[in-house]
């Protein structure tokens, strides 16, 4: 399997890296829509449970999968959220 490459532009997420790379393990991307209903806790550890949904475009979908650095969310959905 290809070892996939994420790159980010977000440099005060948690997950953000030198070289504007990613390091979550899983990340949740979603619609706009879907996104703005839902708490924090809604992340890449539910996405088995979740409805798959379609966006219009790159501009309306969300990365669900953000924490902003030194947040104490990084245990909004009871797990330690880590590199």
């Amino acid at each position: 399997m290809n070892q996939q490459h994420v790159h980010c532009l977000i440099n005060n997420c948690h997950y953000w890296a030198n070289g504007n790379k990613c390091e979550a393990n899983e990340i949740l991307v979603t619609p706009d829509t879907f996104a703005a209903n839902q708490q924090d806790s809604i992340d890449a550890t539910m996405a088995k449970q979740l409805t798959p949904a379609s966006a219009e475009s790159c501009m309306s979908t969300c990365c669900k999968t953000f924490v902003q650095k030194n947040s104490d969310k990084i245990n909004a959905d009871h797990i330690n959220k880590m590199f």
